[in-house]
């Protein structure tokens, strides 16, 4: 009798060991799904507020934008993470407006083209950048843990000035921002967060950021730092009406500054892309990214048909996949669904919205921490022996960190170079990637004692020291004791220099 089973259908079994592939109970799905929504709702909402500002519209229009963007960063999600052929990476990556477009977006309604012109270059630009998604999915071996480690680092680090933004209160035009108050309710939050980390119950302690931003709420409540009368006001179900503002327009110029918007993009998902996949602990090869790309140029292209903007996947939500531990894509997909249901029901968003800001601040402080920590852990797996890693990871940190340390430092270049180079994120990707190339790619001309950085790199001990030592020597406490646990008298360099 043959006992030997049948090797599963192909792409079937190899799914079922994949980590981000894992089912959970539908409720503990739609509850981790609502952590996710929670922590990237505030940077959802911010462009279409800030576009629409710009546009000069109304309130009631703002309101349409936001839901619009709501309810398109949810199918988009839900085509990342499931999946159809050629699109979804299939990774629990949360889809949303990228906010990289945003200053292009303003600059080019205040050029004169209206929110018309708006729409029609994102339309155009993405359908140009689904186009070259191929070449963007062919770089994965030009990442290595030396460029992705530094991209994942500064995702986290990048990310910190939003945390301390929400904590202050957001709005740096309110009196309160800032305040004391704000500030500890934020640290209230944070606080709450790492003790339900600490419970001995699993599933709290992977519902933490939610659990806390519930309890923070309700503090805020208390001392009255939380207002939900505006929650009953406008509509409670509105579908996003196809073009509502206008037919799109097609302005050269716009579509050319939306396009390098768009190559952002693509760069930015790329690193999210495989930022994700190595917490999940997960393959991402070209393929993946590819499909991934193309999932975002698809989406961006068809936002605009629902008065919405380029899509992107949402790095926050990276970390906090890292810090709930929680990797499956169909808790991703939970939170497109009920991204998708806040765009069709305005009420439920407003709700949402009511959470203070300063509670997101708190929460986004452990969260964003823990990208950064992310991508540490994956530089320790880099090897710094003889090699100029150490300078590739040094300086494109420490390009990435400009932007972020001096906001206005690129203010006089091209705005096609501030668009890419004001994004910390963009100018670490694109560093360590030169940088990589240059070094460990195009090795002509390298030694294996090139700087400092070199040097650095690696402890060196003269043989002439260790043939000193007997069996048994050990340091404690910065002395030298033998076999015996008595102290070896240490000659100093001037000393030993007379003899």
């Amino acid at each position: 009798m043959n006992t030997k089973k049948k090797p599963a259908a192909a792409g079937n079994g190899a799914r079922q060991g994949r980590p981000e592939d894992q089912r959970l109970p539908i409720g503990s799905m739609f509850a981790y799904g609502f952590q996710h929504v929670l922590t990237m709702y505030g940077g959802i909402i911010a462009p279409p507020l800030i576009i629409g500002a710009a546009a000069g519209m109304n309130s009631q229009d703002i309101g349409l934008l936001i839901a619009a963007c709501l309810f398109v960063g949810g199918l988009a999600t839900i085509l990342q993470t499931v999946g159809i052929p050629f699109f979804g990476s299939q990774l629990p990556l949360v889809q949303g407006v990228s906010f990289a477009g945003v200053s292009t977006m303003v600059a080019i309604v205040h050029g004169g083209g209206g929110i018309q012109a708006v729409f029609g270059s994102v339309i155009a630009a993405s359908l140009i950048g689904l186009l070259i998604t191929p070449l963007f999915s062919k770089i994965i071996r030009f990442f290595p843990p030396v460029v992705t480690g530094t991209v994942i680092t500064t995702i986290g680090l990048t990310l910190m000035p939003v945390a301390a933004n929400w904590a202050m209160g957001g709005n740096n035009k309110a009196p309160n921002y800032g305040s004391v108050a704000n500030i500890g309710l934020a640290a209230g939050t944070m606080g709450i967060v790492l003790l339900l980390s600490k419970v001995g119950s699993a599933a709290i302690s992977r519902l933490s950021i939610l659990l806390a931003m519930v309890l923070g709420t309700l503090i805020a409540l208390v001392f009255g730092m939380a207002d939900f009368s505006k929650v009953g006001q406008g509509e409670i179900v509105a579908f996003p009406t196809p073009f509502a503002f206008g037919p799109p327009t097609f302005e050269v110029a716009a579509i050319i500054s939306m396009l390098i918007v768009i190559l952002v993009t693509l760069t930015e998902t790329s690193a999210d892309i495989i930022a994700v996949g190595e917490i999940v602990g997960t393959k991402v090869d070209s393929k993946r990214i590819g499909n991934g790309l193309r999932a975002d140029m698809l989406s961006s292209a068809v936002s605009p048909l629902f008065n919405s903007f380029t899509q992107s996947a949402f790095a926050q939500n990276v970390g906090l996949v890292a810090i709930t531990g929680v990797k499956s894509r169909f808790v991703v997909s939970a939170g497109g669904v009920i991204l998708v249901v806040l765009g069709l029901l305005p009420i439920l968003g407003r709700v949402v919205a009511a959470v203070p800001t300063p509670v997101l601040g708190g929460a986004g402080v452990v969260l964003f921490g823990t990208v950064a920590a992310s991508g540490i852990r994956t530089l320790s797996k880099v090897d710094y022996k003889n090699n100029m890693n150490l300078i590739v990871v040094a300086a494109s940190i420490g390009f990435g960190m400009i932007p972020i340390a001096a906001p206005t430092f690129y203010d006089q270049f091209p705005s096609w170079f501030g668009t890419i180079f004001h994004s910390g994120i963009s100018s670490a990707a694109v560093m360590a990637i030169l940088l990589n190339l240059l070094f460990n790619h195009f090795r002509a001309g390298n030694s294996d004692n090139q700087s400092v950085f070199v040097a650095g790199t690696e402890r060196l001990v003269k043989a002439e020291d260790l043939r000193c030592l007997a069996d048994g020597d050990r340091f404690e406490n910065g002395k030298l004791i033998d076999s015996d646990g008595k102290e070896v008298r240490i000659e100093s360099a001037d000393k030993a220099s007379e003899h």
